[in-house]
Protein backbone atom coordinates (compact mmCIF):
# COMPACT_ATOMS: atom_id res chain seq x y z
CA UNK A 1 0.00 0.00 0.00
CA UNK A 2 1.51 3.03 -0.80
CA UNK A 3 0.97 6.06 1.52
CA UNK A 4 1.77 10.04 0.98
CA UNK A 5 3.74 11.63 4.20
CA UNK A 6 4.33 14.85 3.84
CA UNK A 7 7.82 16.90 5.45
CA UNK A 8 7.20 20.10 6.97
CA UNK A 9 10.08 22.25 7.11
CA UNK A 10 8.52 25.24 9.81
CA UNK A 11 10.38 28.52 10.39
CA UNK A 12 8.84 28.92 14.02
CA UNK A 13 9.29 31.05 16.51
CA UNK A 14 10.36 30.86 20.09
CA UNK A 15 7.59 31.46 22.81
CA UNK A 16 4.96 32.10 20.00
CA UNK A 17 2.78 29.38 20.46
CA UNK A 18 -0.44 31.01 18.84
CA UNK A 19 1.54 31.73 15.77
CA UNK A 20 3.40 28.69 15.78
CA UNK A 21 0.01 26.51 16.65
CA UNK A 22 -1.04 28.68 12.83
CA UNK A 23 1.83 26.95 10.91
CA UNK A 24 1.50 23.88 11.70
CA UNK A 25 -2.42 23.79 11.09
CA UNK A 26 -1.52 25.42 7.39
CA UNK A 27 0.77 22.96 6.96
CA UNK A 28 -2.01 20.15 7.81
CA UNK A 29 -4.19 21.48 6.25
CA UNK A 30 -1.85 21.71 2.87
CA UNK A 31 -0.76 18.33 3.56
CA UNK A 32 -4.15 16.95 3.78
CA UNK A 33 -5.57 18.42 0.76
CA UNK A 34 -2.45 16.86 -1.18
CA UNK A 35 -3.83 13.44 0.45
CA UNK A 36 -0.92 12.73 3.11
CA UNK A 37 -1.82 11.03 5.85
CA UNK A 38 1.03 11.40 7.70
CA UNK A 39 2.83 15.01 8.90
CA UNK A 40 6.04 15.26 10.95
CA UNK A 41 6.60 19.05 12.48
CA UNK A 42 10.34 19.84 13.35
CA UNK A 43 11.21 19.25 17.16
CA UNK A 44 10.06 21.71 19.33
CA UNK A 45 8.37 23.34 16.69
CA UNK A 46 5.23 23.96 19.22
CA UNK A 47 7.17 26.24 21.38
CA UNK A 48 10.27 26.97 18.67
CA UNK A 49 13.73 25.99 19.42
CA UNK A 50 16.21 26.25 21.39
CA UNK A 51 13.76 28.31 24.47
CA UNK A 52 16.91 27.88 27.13
CA UNK A 53 15.70 29.20 30.53
CA UNK A 54 12.18 29.91 29.37
CA UNK A 55 12.24 25.94 29.96
CA UNK A 56 12.90 26.86 33.67
CA UNK A 57 9.31 28.74 33.51
CA UNK A 58 6.23 26.01 34.76
CA UNK A 59 4.30 28.42 33.04
CA UNK A 60 5.82 27.90 30.09
CA UNK A 61 4.92 24.23 30.03
CA UNK A 62 1.73 25.34 30.72
CA UNK A 63 1.09 27.10 27.66
CA UNK A 64 2.84 24.55 25.63
CA UNK A 65 0.09 22.22 27.32
CA UNK A 66 -2.54 24.12 26.21
CA UNK A 67 -1.10 25.10 22.91
CA UNK A 68 -1.12 21.63 22.03
CA UNK A 69 -4.65 20.62 23.49
CA UNK A 70 -5.39 23.59 20.96
CA UNK A 71 -3.45 22.42 17.85
CA UNK A 72 -5.30 19.02 18.43
CA UNK A 73 -8.64 20.41 18.23
CA UNK A 74 -7.90 22.35 15.13
CA UNK A 75 -6.12 19.35 13.61
CA UNK A 76 -9.65 17.49 13.79
CA UNK A 77 -10.93 18.44 10.65
CA UNK A 78 -8.13 16.50 8.96
CA UNK A 79 -9.97 13.10 9.14
CA UNK A 80 -7.41 10.51 9.10
CA UNK A 81 -4.32 12.71 9.40
CA UNK A 82 -1.44 11.75 11.69
CA UNK A 83 0.56 14.58 12.97
CA UNK A 84 3.87 13.83 14.52
CA UNK A 85 4.55 17.36 16.49
CA UNK A 86 7.63 18.25 18.59
CA UNK A 87 6.99 20.01 21.73
CA UNK A 88 8.44 20.61 25.75
CA UNK A 89 6.24 18.54 28.24
CA UNK A 90 6.22 18.47 31.81
CA UNK A 91 4.72 14.71 33.00
CA UNK A 92 3.40 15.64 36.52
CA UNK A 93 3.10 12.22 37.49
CA UNK A 94 7.26 11.76 37.67
CA UNK A 95 7.96 14.64 39.54
CA UNK A 96 6.69 17.07 41.55
CA UNK A 97 3.21 16.40 40.63
CA UNK A 98 2.37 19.81 40.68
CA UNK A 99 2.40 22.03 37.12
CA UNK A 100 2.78 25.04 38.99
CA UNK A 101 5.27 23.97 41.29
CA UNK A 102 8.82 25.63 41.30
CA UNK A 103 11.60 23.59 38.96
CA UNK A 104 14.52 22.66 41.49
CA UNK A 105 17.17 24.88 40.93
CA UNK A 106 20.87 23.36 41.01
CA UNK A 107 19.54 20.30 39.82
CA UNK A 108 18.55 17.72 37.03
CA UNK A 109 14.93 18.23 35.88
CA UNK A 110 13.18 15.54 36.85
CA UNK A 111 10.22 15.64 34.78
CA UNK A 112 10.81 17.88 32.07
CA UNK A 113 10.86 16.60 28.79
CA UNK A 114 11.81 17.33 24.64
CA UNK A 115 9.21 15.64 23.47
CA UNK A 116 7.41 14.90 19.98
CA UNK A 117 3.33 13.59 20.04
CA UNK A 118 1.64 12.20 17.94
CA UNK A 119 -2.15 13.91 17.26
CA UNK A 120 -4.76 11.91 14.87
CA UNK A 121 -8.34 12.80 14.51
CA UNK A 122 -8.09 15.42 17.35
CA UNK A 123 -6.39 13.90 20.01
CA UNK A 124 -2.96 13.07 21.32
CA UNK A 125 -2.42 9.80 20.47
CA UNK A 126 0.93 9.07 22.27
CA UNK A 127 4.27 10.97 23.15
CA UNK A 128 7.69 10.03 22.94
CA UNK A 129 10.43 11.38 25.05
CA UNK A 130 13.64 12.27 23.80
CA UNK A 131 16.49 9.70 25.25
CA UNK A 132 19.74 11.72 23.72
CA UNK A 133 20.28 14.99 25.50
CA UNK A 134 22.67 16.96 23.11
CA UNK A 135 25.41 19.05 25.79
CA UNK A 136 28.42 20.07 23.53
CA UNK A 137 28.57 23.08 21.11
CA UNK A 138 25.66 25.28 21.83
CA UNK A 139 23.52 22.75 23.34
CA UNK A 140 22.85 22.79 27.08
CA UNK A 141 19.35 20.02 27.73
CA UNK A 142 20.88 18.52 30.43
CA UNK A 143 20.55 21.86 32.06
CA UNK A 144 16.56 21.41 31.19
CA UNK A 145 15.50 18.23 30.31
CA UNK A 146 15.56 14.50 31.48
CA UNK A 147 15.76 11.46 29.62
CA UNK A 148 13.55 8.46 28.95
CA UNK A 149 14.63 5.20 27.46
CA UNK A 150 11.17 4.28 26.12
CA UNK A 151 10.84 3.92 22.27
CA UNK A 152 7.52 5.06 20.67
CA UNK A 153 6.35 3.22 17.68
CA UNK A 154 2.77 3.41 15.63
CA UNK A 155 1.15 1.56 12.87
CA UNK A 156 -0.44 3.68 9.83
CA UNK A 157 -1.34 1.72 6.80
CA UNK A 158 0.42 -1.78 8.00
CA UNK A 159 3.56 0.21 8.54
CA UNK A 160 5.11 1.28 11.85
CA UNK A 161 7.09 3.82 12.03
CA UNK A 162 9.12 4.81 15.29
CA UNK A 163 9.82 8.33 16.36
CA UNK A 164 13.31 9.63 17.55
CA UNK A 165 14.02 13.34 18.06
CA UNK A 166 17.41 14.68 16.86
CA UNK A 167 20.30 14.03 18.83
CA UNK A 168 18.36 10.54 19.64
CA UNK A 169 19.87 9.79 15.86
CA UNK A 170 23.28 10.30 16.32
CA UNK A 171 23.59 7.59 19.13
CA UNK A 172 22.89 4.13 18.43
CA UNK A 173 20.84 3.16 21.10
CA UNK A 174 17.25 5.22 20.20
CA UNK A 175 17.08 3.51 16.95
CA UNK A 176 17.63 -0.20 17.97
CA UNK A 177 15.33 0.50 20.44
CA UNK A 178 12.56 1.39 18.22
CA UNK A 179 13.28 -1.16 15.46
CA UNK A 180 13.20 -3.53 18.37
CA UNK A 181 9.83 -2.53 19.34
CA UNK A 182 8.71 -2.98 15.32
CA UNK A 183 9.64 0.46 13.43
CA UNK A 184 10.32 -0.46 9.88
CA UNK A 185 10.66 3.44 9.30
CA UNK A 186 12.21 6.07 11.60
CA UNK A 187 10.25 9.48 12.04
CA UNK A 188 13.63 12.28 13.37
CA UNK A 189 12.22 15.55 13.81
CA UNK A 190 15.22 18.30 14.10
CA UNK A 191 16.04 20.94 15.31
CA UNK A 192 19.35 20.87 13.82
CA UNK A 193 21.10 24.29 13.73
CA UNK A 194 23.50 25.47 10.54
CA UNK A 195 27.39 25.35 10.35
CA UNK A 196 29.68 24.63 7.60
CA UNK A 197 29.79 21.18 5.74
CA UNK A 198 26.67 20.31 8.43
CA UNK A 199 24.63 18.93 5.69
CA UNK A 200 27.03 16.02 4.73
CA UNK A 201 27.45 15.40 8.65
CA UNK A 202 24.03 14.78 9.47
CA UNK A 203 23.79 12.53 5.71
CA UNK A 204 26.64 9.85 7.41
CA UNK A 205 25.49 9.68 10.60
CA UNK A 206 22.29 8.62 9.51
CA UNK A 207 23.61 6.37 6.91
CA UNK A 208 25.63 4.99 9.98
CA UNK A 209 22.34 4.45 11.55
CA UNK A 210 20.70 3.18 8.61
CA UNK A 211 23.86 0.55 8.48
CA UNK A 212 23.24 -0.75 12.41
CA UNK A 213 19.02 -0.96 11.62
CA UNK A 214 17.98 -1.16 8.03
CA UNK A 215 15.62 1.57 8.65
CA UNK A 216 14.56 3.66 6.10
CA UNK A 217 14.77 7.16 7.62
CA UNK A 218 12.74 10.50 7.38
CA UNK A 219 14.86 13.84 8.85
CA UNK A 220 13.02 16.45 8.98
CA UNK A 221 14.45 20.03 9.87
CA UNK A 222 13.25 23.61 11.12
CA UNK A 223 14.54 26.34 9.30
CA UNK A 224 14.70 30.22 9.80
CA UNK A 225 16.84 32.13 12.89
CA UNK A 226 16.99 31.96 16.77
CA UNK A 227 19.36 35.09 17.76
CA UNK A 228 22.88 33.66 16.42
CA UNK A 229 21.60 30.28 16.02
CA UNK A 230 20.29 29.56 12.17
CA UNK A 231 18.26 26.33 11.19
CA UNK A 232 18.72 25.56 7.72
CA UNK A 233 15.89 22.50 6.61
CA UNK A 234 17.41 20.69 4.49
CA UNK A 235 15.05 17.97 5.49
CA UNK A 236 15.61 14.74 3.24
CA UNK A 237 14.90 11.13 3.26
CA UNK A 238 17.22 7.97 3.00
CA UNK A 239 16.04 4.47 2.23
CA UNK A 240 17.02 1.22 3.35
CA UNK A 241 20.62 1.31 1.63
CA UNK A 242 21.09 4.95 2.76
CA UNK A 243 20.59 6.67 -0.96
CA UNK A 244 19.02 9.71 -0.65
CA UNK A 245 15.54 9.50 -2.18
CA UNK A 246 13.92 13.66 -1.35
CA UNK A 247 15.84 16.15 0.09
CA UNK A 248 14.13 19.67 0.68
CA UNK A 249 16.04 22.70 -0.29
CA UNK A 250 18.01 24.96 2.75
CA UNK A 251 17.09 28.03 3.91
CA UNK A 252 14.03 28.10 2.47
CA UNK A 253 10.16 27.28 4.66
CA UNK A 254 7.60 25.04 3.02
CA UNK A 255 6.65 21.57 2.90
CA UNK A 256 6.94 19.06 0.47
CA UNK A 257 5.55 15.39 0.10
CA UNK A 258 7.29 11.78 -0.04
CA UNK A 259 5.69 8.60 -1.01
CA UNK A 260 6.53 5.27 0.40
CA UNK A 261 5.32 1.76 -1.04
CA UNK A 262 4.99 -0.23 2.04
CA UNK A 263 8.39 1.04 4.19
CA UNK A 264 9.83 1.82 1.04
CA UNK A 265 10.18 5.49 -0.18
CA UNK A 266 9.96 6.09 -3.50
CA UNK A 267 12.29 8.40 -5.37
CA UNK A 268 11.01 12.31 -5.34
CA UNK A 269 12.83 15.50 -5.88
CA UNK A 270 16.30 15.95 -4.29
CA UNK A 271 17.53 19.98 -4.31
CA UNK A 272 20.46 20.79 -5.44
CA UNK A 273 23.60 20.81 -3.28
CA UNK A 274 24.56 24.62 -2.92
CA UNK A 275 28.49 25.88 -2.84
CA UNK A 276 29.65 26.74 0.21
CA UNK A 277 29.14 30.44 -0.56
CA UNK A 278 25.82 30.22 -1.08
CA UNK A 279 24.88 28.30 1.98
CA UNK A 280 26.78 30.76 4.05
CA UNK A 281 25.61 33.96 2.38
CA UNK A 282 21.88 32.66 2.65
CA UNK A 283 22.16 31.87 6.63
CA UNK A 284 23.38 35.42 6.66
CA UNK A 285 20.76 36.92 4.97
CA UNK A 286 18.28 34.59 6.90
CA UNK A 287 19.96 35.51 10.10
CA UNK A 288 19.63 38.99 9.67
CA UNK A 289 15.77 38.57 8.44
CA UNK A 290 14.70 36.47 10.84
CA UNK A 291 16.41 38.78 13.86
CA UNK A 292 14.80 42.17 13.00
CA UNK A 293 11.53 40.79 11.56
CA UNK A 294 10.99 38.77 14.52
CA UNK A 295 11.98 41.43 16.92
CA UNK A 296 9.86 43.87 15.75
CA UNK A 297 12.85 46.17 14.39
CA UNK A 298 11.42 48.59 11.46
CA UNK A 299 15.37 48.66 9.57
CA UNK A 300 18.48 48.16 9.90
CA UNK A 301 21.33 50.78 9.76
CA UNK A 302 24.89 50.51 8.62
CA UNK A 303 28.24 52.37 9.05
CA UNK A 304 29.47 52.63 5.75
CA UNK A 305 33.46 53.10 5.47
CA UNK A 306 33.86 52.30 1.91
CA UNK A 307 35.23 48.87 3.09
CA UNK A 308 34.94 45.17 1.72
CA UNK A 309 32.92 43.86 5.72
CA UNK A 310 30.57 47.05 5.93
CA UNK A 311 29.93 45.88 2.08
CA UNK A 312 28.89 42.79 2.62
CA UNK A 313 27.17 43.69 5.83
CA UNK A 314 24.91 46.28 3.62
CA UNK A 315 24.44 43.59 0.60
CA UNK A 316 23.24 41.43 3.01
CA UNK A 317 20.93 43.28 5.01
CA UNK A 318 19.23 44.42 1.73
CA UNK A 319 18.34 41.11 0.48
CA UNK A 320 17.25 40.41 3.78
CA UNK A 321 14.90 43.61 4.11
CA UNK A 322 14.95 45.13 0.94
CA UNK A 323 16.61 48.59 0.55
CA UNK A 324 13.74 50.32 1.85
CA UNK A 325 14.45 49.13 5.28
CA UNK A 326 18.07 49.89 5.16
CA UNK A 327 20.37 53.05 5.45
CA UNK A 328 23.77 53.38 5.30
CA UNK A 329 25.88 56.19 6.74
CA UNK A 330 29.17 57.33 5.80
CA UNK A 331 31.29 58.92 8.91
CA UNK A 332 34.40 60.56 6.77
CA UNK A 333 37.22 61.88 8.84
CA UNK A 334 40.34 63.78 7.90
CA UNK A 335 42.27 60.40 7.72
CA UNK A 336 39.18 59.10 5.25
CA UNK A 337 40.31 58.66 1.17
CA UNK A 338 38.49 60.05 -1.25
CA UNK A 339 38.35 56.70 -2.55
CA UNK A 340 36.48 55.17 0.77
CA UNK A 341 33.85 58.20 0.18
CA UNK A 342 32.96 57.18 -3.70
CA UNK A 343 32.89 54.19 -3.13
CA UNK A 344 31.10 53.71 -0.36
CA UNK A 345 28.58 56.28 -2.10
CA UNK A 346 28.45 54.15 -5.50
CA UNK A 347 27.44 50.67 -3.29
CA UNK A 348 24.68 52.73 -1.63
CA UNK A 349 23.31 53.92 -4.97
CA UNK A 350 23.87 50.43 -6.63
CA UNK A 351 21.70 48.61 -3.48
CA UNK A 352 18.88 51.61 -3.45
CA UNK A 353 19.18 52.71 -0.19
CA UNK A 354 19.36 56.15 1.47
CA UNK A 355 22.46 57.46 1.89
CA UNK A 356 24.10 59.77 4.32
CA UNK A 357 27.32 61.50 5.27
CA UNK A 358 28.39 62.71 8.85
CA UNK A 359 31.83 64.36 9.33
CA UNK A 360 33.51 63.57 12.25
CA UNK A 361 36.11 65.95 12.31
CA UNK A 362 34.63 68.98 14.03
CA UNK A 363 33.64 66.06 16.73
CA UNK A 364 37.30 64.65 17.26
CA UNK A 365 38.42 68.05 17.18
CA UNK A 366 36.39 68.91 20.11
CA UNK A 367 37.49 65.67 21.82
CA UNK A 368 41.30 66.80 21.22
CA UNK A 369 40.97 70.18 22.73
CA UNK A 370 38.62 68.90 25.82
CA UNK A 371 41.49 66.30 26.58
CA UNK A 372 44.65 68.10 25.91
CA UNK A 373 45.44 68.86 29.08
CA UNK A 374 45.29 65.80 30.12
CA UNK A 375 47.10 64.66 27.20
CA UNK A 376 49.55 67.23 27.28
CA UNK A 377 53.32 65.47 26.66
CA UNK A 378 51.93 62.21 25.19
CA UNK A 379 52.29 61.28 21.96
CA UNK A 380 49.11 60.52 19.83
CA UNK A 381 47.98 56.61 19.66
CA UNK A 382 45.71 54.26 19.17
CA UNK A 383 43.75 56.63 22.18
CA UNK A 384 43.31 58.65 19.07
CA UNK A 385 42.14 55.95 16.52
CA UNK A 386 39.50 54.70 19.13
CA UNK A 387 38.06 58.02 19.82
CA UNK A 388 37.04 58.47 15.99
CA UNK A 389 35.59 55.39 16.53
CA UNK A 390 34.05 56.00 19.15
CA UNK A 391 32.49 59.06 17.98
CA UNK A 392 30.77 56.68 15.03
CA UNK A 393 29.32 54.48 17.34
CA UNK A 394 27.83 57.73 19.13
CA UNK A 395 26.51 58.59 15.95
CA UNK A 396 25.07 55.90 14.62
CA UNK A 397 23.20 54.27 18.44
CA UNK A 398 21.65 58.37 18.16
CA UNK A 399 20.33 57.16 14.85
CA UNK A 400 19.00 54.19 16.24
CA UNK A 401 17.22 55.41 19.20
CA UNK A 402 15.69 58.69 17.13
CA UNK A 403 14.02 56.63 14.20
CA UNK A 404 14.18 52.67 16.05
CA UNK A 405 16.15 50.83 13.22
CA UNK A 406 19.12 48.35 14.78
CA UNK A 407 22.52 49.25 14.08
CA UNK A 408 24.50 46.28 12.34
CA UNK A 409 27.96 45.89 13.14
CA UNK A 410 30.08 44.95 10.51
CA UNK A 411 33.52 43.49 12.59
CA UNK A 412 34.44 40.36 11.04
CA UNK A 413 35.40 37.21 12.84
CA UNK A 414 39.13 37.55 12.30
CA UNK A 415 39.13 40.86 13.84
CA UNK A 416 36.76 40.08 16.48
CA UNK A 417 39.70 37.48 17.50
CA UNK A 418 42.36 39.44 17.72
CA UNK A 419 40.84 42.90 19.42
CA UNK A 420 40.94 44.77 16.11
CA UNK A 421 37.90 46.64 17.14
CA UNK A 422 36.90 49.40 19.63
CA UNK A 423 35.01 48.68 22.13
CA UNK A 424 31.81 51.22 21.63
CA UNK A 425 33.28 52.29 18.75
CA UNK A 426 32.57 49.92 15.65
CA UNK A 427 31.83 47.28 18.19
CA UNK A 428 28.96 49.44 19.22
CA UNK A 429 24.96 48.28 17.19
CA UNK A 430 22.70 45.59 18.13
CA UNK A 431 23.38 43.00 15.65
CA UNK A 432 27.07 41.37 14.52
CA UNK A 433 26.42 39.91 11.06
CA UNK A 434 30.02 38.94 10.42
CA UNK A 435 30.66 37.73 13.50
CA UNK A 436 31.65 33.93 12.40
CA UNK A 437 33.03 35.14 9.39
CA UNK A 438 36.88 35.34 8.73
CA UNK A 439 38.04 38.00 7.06
CA UNK A 440 39.29 35.53 3.80
CA UNK A 441 36.20 34.00 3.37
CA UNK A 442 34.27 37.97 3.83
CA UNK A 443 36.25 38.40 0.41
CA UNK A 444 34.92 35.27 -0.76
CA UNK A 445 31.35 35.76 -0.25
CA UNK A 446 31.42 39.37 -1.81
CA UNK A 447 32.71 37.82 -5.00
CA UNK A 448 29.93 35.43 -4.65
CA UNK A 449 27.33 37.85 -4.19
CA UNK A 450 28.81 39.76 -7.06
CA UNK A 451 28.32 37.02 -10.11
CA UNK A 452 25.27 35.21 -8.13
CA UNK A 453 22.77 35.02 -10.59
CA UNK A 454 19.78 33.91 -8.12
CA UNK A 455 19.46 37.65 -7.40
CA UNK A 456 17.87 40.41 -9.50
CA UNK A 457 20.69 42.35 -9.12
CA UNK A 458 24.43 41.22 -9.49
CA UNK A 459 27.84 43.11 -8.82
CA UNK A 460 26.55 45.41 -6.19
CA UNK A 461 29.88 45.64 -4.58
CA UNK A 462 32.67 48.16 -6.63
CA UNK A 463 35.23 45.91 -7.56
CA UNK A 464 37.67 48.82 -5.63
CA UNK A 465 36.52 47.68 -2.72
CA UNK A 466 37.39 43.96 -3.46
CA UNK A 467 40.67 44.53 -4.42
CA UNK A 468 42.49 47.81 -2.23
CA UNK A 469 44.11 46.74 0.88
CA UNK A 470 41.98 46.89 3.75
CA UNK A 471 42.23 49.74 6.58
CA UNK A 472 40.55 51.15 9.38
CA UNK A 473 41.66 54.73 8.21
CA UNK A 474 42.34 55.67 11.56
CA UNK A 475 45.61 57.56 10.92
CA UNK A 476 47.52 58.08 7.79
CA UNK A 477 48.75 55.47 5.39
CA UNK A 478 47.00 53.15 7.71
CA UNK A 479 46.58 49.39 6.36
CA UNK A 480 45.29 46.06 8.63
CA UNK A 481 48.48 44.68 7.64
CA UNK A 482 50.76 47.22 9.61
CA UNK A 483 49.06 45.83 12.87
CA UNK A 484 48.15 42.02 12.21
CA UNK A 485 49.53 39.29 10.46
CA UNK A 486 48.31 38.88 6.54
CA UNK A 487 45.26 37.61 6.84
CA UNK A 488 45.29 34.30 5.34
CA UNK A 489 47.63 33.45 8.06
CA UNK A 490 45.84 34.81 11.10
CA UNK A 491 42.37 33.35 9.55
CA UNK A 492 44.10 29.89 9.33
CA UNK A 493 45.95 30.23 12.77
CA UNK A 494 42.52 31.69 14.50
CA UNK A 495 40.60 28.38 12.86
CA UNK A 496 43.37 25.66 13.79
CA UNK A 497 43.63 26.78 17.56
CA UNK A 498 39.83 28.17 18.14
CA UNK A 499 37.52 26.38 16.32
CA UNK A 500 39.76 22.42 15.66
CA UNK A 501 41.12 22.62 19.62
CA UNK A 502 45.05 22.26 18.26
CA UNK A 503 47.56 22.70 20.36
CA UNK A 504 50.41 25.46 19.10
CA UNK A 505 53.04 22.74 19.07
CA UNK A 506 50.54 21.47 16.51
CA UNK A 507 49.74 24.76 14.23
CA UNK A 508 53.67 25.62 14.22
CA UNK A 509 54.23 21.79 13.20
CA UNK A 510 51.78 22.90 10.29
CA UNK A 511 54.28 24.94 9.06
CA UNK A 512 53.64 28.25 10.81
CA UNK A 513 55.91 30.71 12.26
CA UNK A 514 56.63 30.51 16.03
CA UNK A 515 56.36 34.12 16.28
CA UNK A 516 52.76 34.54 14.53
CA UNK A 517 51.75 31.47 16.30
CA UNK A 518 52.21 33.43 19.92
CA UNK A 519 51.42 36.53 18.33
CA UNK A 520 47.61 35.56 16.77
CA UNK A 521 47.10 32.83 20.03
CA UNK A 522 47.77 35.78 22.64
CA UNK A 523 45.71 38.54 21.33
CA UNK A 524 43.40 35.81 20.90
CA UNK A 525 43.42 35.18 24.71
CA UNK A 526 43.44 38.79 26.18
CA UNK A 527 40.96 40.15 23.90
CA UNK A 528 38.44 38.08 25.19
CA UNK A 529 36.97 40.82 27.92
CA UNK A 530 36.25 42.55 24.78
CA UNK A 531 34.20 39.79 22.91
CA UNK A 532 32.21 39.21 25.73
CA UNK A 533 30.69 43.00 25.22
CA UNK A 534 29.90 42.28 21.47
CA UNK A 535 26.44 42.16 20.13
CA UNK A 536 25.11 38.92 19.48
CA UNK A 537 25.71 37.67 15.62
CA UNK A 538 24.95 34.77 13.31
CA UNK A 539 26.96 31.42 13.89
CA UNK A 540 28.05 29.48 10.51
CA UNK A 541 30.87 27.72 12.32
CA UNK A 542 30.16 24.86 14.51
CA UNK A 543 32.36 27.03 17.23
CA UNK A 544 31.87 30.67 17.13
CA UNK A 545 32.66 33.46 19.73
CA UNK A 546 30.07 33.48 22.19
CA UNK A 547 27.93 30.50 23.39
CA UNK A 548 30.18 27.96 22.09
CA UNK A 549 33.81 29.55 23.34
CA UNK A 550 33.59 29.58 27.12
CA UNK A 551 37.24 30.59 28.14
CA UNK A 552 38.37 32.90 30.94
CA UNK A 553 38.99 37.29 30.74
CA UNK A 554 40.97 36.62 34.00
CA UNK A 555 44.08 33.80 33.40
CA UNK A 556 47.68 33.59 33.71
CA UNK A 557 47.77 29.87 31.49
CA UNK A 558 50.07 30.08 28.36
CA UNK A 559 50.59 27.46 26.41
CA UNK A 560 53.42 25.73 25.66
CA UNK A 561 54.74 26.32 21.56
CA UNK A 562 56.62 22.96 21.78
Amino acid sequence: MKTRIALAQLNVTVGDFAGNVAKIVAAARAAHNDGAKLLIAPELALSGYPPEDLLLRPAFYAASAVALADLAEQLQPFKGLHVVVGHPHRDTGLGHGNANAPIERGLPPVDTFNAASLIVDGKVAGTYLKQDLPNTEVFDEKRYFASSPKPFVFELDGVKYGIVICEDVWHASAAQLAKAAGAQVLLIPNGSPYHLNKEAVRIDILRARIRETGLPMIYVNMVGAQDELVFDGGSFVLDAQGELVAKMAQFEEGHTIVEFDGATPVRAAVAPEQSLEAQVYAALVLGVRDYINKNGFPGALIGLSGGVDSALVLAVACDALGPDRVRAVMMPSRYTADISTTDAAEMARRVGVRYDEIAIAPMFDAFRTSLAGEFAGRAEDATEENIQARIRGTLLMALSNKFGAIVLTTGNKSEMAVGYCTLYGDMAGGFAVLKDIAKTLVYRLCRYRNAATSFATRDVIPERILTRAPSAELRDNQTDQDSLPPYEVLDAIMRMYMEEDRSLAEIVAAGFAVDDVKRVTRLIKINEYKRRQAPIGIRVTHRAFGRDWRYPITSRYTEPTE
